[in-house]
């Protein structure tokens, strides 16, 4: 199976399924030298984990980090570093009803259409729960280019379904289980969630995405730009619908005099362009904004076929988020750093700096 493998020079691939006995990653690229243990790593792990609060699902995984290779004496050796982390509480027995049936708005009918052979549980391959490798492997890239450049890469939710969330401050995002850069809303955002719950329903969400301290100059012309590895990589992020950058669908209504970013000699006075220009990094912060899809697995009954064609009904039991984009910060955060990483490391091949 193909498609598994993100980037060119700093490259990670991912393994494993929902129910598997482990999932993980080798990441492919990494120079020697950096510092790194499993607590660099488990950080952002626990921030991606799931089970840590009543709005997301309630599967109890540890999410521990084993490192088996590509370290010695707490260095990167710039060889393969292997990633493990174990699965311990799958329930395979709550997709049962779902070996001849397909969840709308899941992958269930197209993985069985390509490969004629799926793995039902949870979600096999095509579940978040192969957001954590992404994660774990992203947790390096960050480490990385925050001590050789300083890279500050945050992201935070702007919208839970109908409710817009204000940015007031960074230094909140990380005290709510939403990501919210604004705790007033906090009450409201949990209410729904409740609503939602009941329903047996789910929402989506849009999540934003900041890199501060990225150089001018990373990415290639034309068909690699920097640009378009982010927005390959953001969609390779469950239930991502949407990708933009800067401005995004709002330069369609803006003038030429107000998108163009104006250059002055102390720099750029706004960032439409969200830092990138020609598909190469401007020196300005890189900001990304994701659209969420809905989570596919609900408890409403839905109308669907089997394999043979014929009409059914399903319902989706087992443990689900009911909003996928609650746990998306970190996942994204890590997607943006392992694309920058990349870069950085081609740039560094082609200009030598």
């Amino acid at each position: 199976m193909s498609g598994n493998t993100l980037g060119k020079s700093f490259r990670v691939t991912n393994y494993g399924e929902s129910h598997g006995p482990a999932i993980g990653a080798v990441i492919d690229g990494c120079p020697p030298g950096l510092e790194l243990s499993e607590q660099d790593i488990q950080f952002e792990l626990d921030r991606r984990r799931p089970g840590t609060s009543r709005h997301v699902t309630q599967r109890r995984e540890p999410d521990q980090v084993e490192i088996l290779s590509g370290i010695y004496e707490g260095r990167t050796t710039g060889t393969p570093i292997s990633l493990l982390i174990r699965n311990s509480d799958a329930r395979s027995k709550d997709y049962g009803n779902l070996l001849d049936t397909f969840r709308p708005g899941h992958a269930d009918y197209t993985y069985w259409k390509k490969f004629e052979n799926r793995d039902p549980r949870g979600g096999g391959r095509s579940s978040a729960r192969l957001t954590a490798p992404t994660v774990a492997a992203g947790a390096i890239a960050k480490k990385w280019l925050a001590e050789h450049f300083g890279v500050k890469i945050r992201g935070y939710m702007s919208q839970l379904g109908p409710i817009a969330i204000p940015f007031k401050s960074w230094d909140v995002v990380e005290q709510n289980p939403f990501y919210a850069p604004d705790l007033d809303v906090v009450p409201q955002l949990e209410a729904y969630m409740d609503e939602l719950r009941k329903e047996g329903e789910s929402i989506g969400a849009r999540i934003e995405v900041v890199a501060e301290g990225v150089p001018a100059g990373w990415g290639e012309p034309i068909y690699d730009r920097l640009d378009a590895d982010i927005a390959h990589a953001m969609m390779g992020l469950n239930a991502v619908k949407g990708v933009s950058i800067g401005a995004g669908f709002d330069c369609i209504t803006q003038k030429g005099s107000e998108h163009g970013d104006a250059l002055y000699p102390d720099g750029f006075k706004t960032n439409q362009a969200g830092g990138v220009l020609g598909g190469i990094s401007s020196g300005q912060a890189v900001t990304v904004s994701l659209a969420i899809k809905p989570t596919a697995s609900i408890r409403t009954m839905r109308p669907s076929v089997n394999r043979a064609g014929e009409a059914v009904e399903v319902q989706t039991l087992g443990r689900h988020d009911p909003c996928v984009g609650i746990r998306a910060t970190p996942i994204a955060e890590a997607l943006l750093a392992i694309v920058l990483m990349d870069h950085c490391l081609r740039h560094r091949s082609q200009c030598g700096v």
